[in-house]
């Protein structure tokens, strides 16, 4: 049954149920945010949604909080938060809403829980410190979120309230746009994924524009491979290392250290290719006017990789 009411805690709020929001003012835009402690409100009932507050977990009654003994615990025994189980129940429905692929909402379900629900969860159940963060503590999300509520002494009535509506506009913006990027990121790995077939056991892969690439090239096994090739904004072609692991920089192969920080016509008289614009000094990028230049300087670059350093192609 569609809820007419999404109840969480009155006061202070936190990320949990600011994010808790996010997803459920998605899916029911027509339900009202019911913030209050009162009993009468985080009470079950068929017409509502209750989250962080109440001091249960069923699903099947649609009560969500965390505070409780006995609060739920992951495969792992990490804390859910409210946000964590909201997640857990509602994530997949808002996929679907903001109309991600049938076959990408499961994995997208998954990495999105991993690398920004748990977070929030462990941070809001104080098993993660902000400190691990150093200087940056205060720029976690959840720190963030936290300054945009009411300082001490602005007790006007509705104030808590008015800053909760406030912060939840911001954080819908960082959901969304973290969903986005991570949708992206699985619809590159499509495209990747045929390109490499396509490529057979070519050393170069070309694109038809640019996007991630190294994660699609790892899943493929596509070890093969060395320089990307791909269009950019319309006016010109880049060649493209591949990194040899995500923390790191080193590449499976350089560009030619003789193409080292030239540009224009120094270039194309080092290269020999007609239409080659520029090589960063870090021989990690190169851009060329046409398609043709680009590809033909990949290919010089792989087969002085091939010759200079054997081990590239692993």
């Amino acid at each position: 049954m569609t809820p007419d009411y999404l109840v969480t805690h009155s006061g202070g709020f936190h990320a949990d149920e600011l994010l808790s929001s996010v997803i459920l003012t998605r899916l029911f835009p027509e339900a009202k945010i019911v913030r209050s402690r009162a009993p009468d409100w985080i009470t079950p009932g068929s017409d509502r949604i209750i989250y962080d507050v109440g001091g249960a977990y069923d699903a099947e009654a649609r009560i969500f909080d965390h505070h409780q003994r006995g609060a739920p615990l992951r495969d792992d025994d990490a804390p859910y938060s409210s946000f964590g189980l909201i997640w857990k129940h509602y994530g997949r429905d808002y996929l679907a809403a903001m109309n991600i692929p049938q076959a990408h909402i499961e994995p997208l379900h998954a990495s999105f829980d991993k690398s920004f629900v748990l977070p929030i969860d462990l941070m809001d159940n104080g098993a993660l410190s902000p400190s691990i963060a150093g200087p940056l503590a205060g720029l976690t999300l959840s720190s963030l979120l936290e300054t945009l509520k009411p300082s001490f002494d602005e007790n006007e009535p509705g104030a808590d309230d008015r800053a909760f509506h406030a912060a939840l506009t911001i954080a819908r913006s960082f959901v969304e746009a973290g969903i986005g990027k991570r949708a992206a990121k699985l619809r590159a790995e499509t495209l990747v994924l045929q390109a490499i077939e396509k490529t057979g056991e070519g050393r170069i892969l070309e694109l038809p524009m640019g996007m991630p690439f190294r994660p699609a090239i790892i899943k493929a096994g596509a070890d093969q491979l060395l320089f990307v090739v791909h269009p950019r904004d319309g006016k010109d072609w880049c060649v493209t290392g591949i990194r040899r692991a995500d923390d790191g920089f080193e590449l499976r192969a350089d560009l030619p250290k003789s193409w080292a920080g030239l540009t224009n016509g120094d270039l194309e008289a080092a290269s020999g290719i007609k239409g080659a614009t520029f090589c960063h000094n870090g021989r990690f990028i190169a851009a060329a006017t046409s398609r043709e230049a680009a590809l033909a300087m990949a290919e010089i670059a792989v087969k002085e990789a091939l010759s200079t350093e054997p081990s590239a192609s692993v």
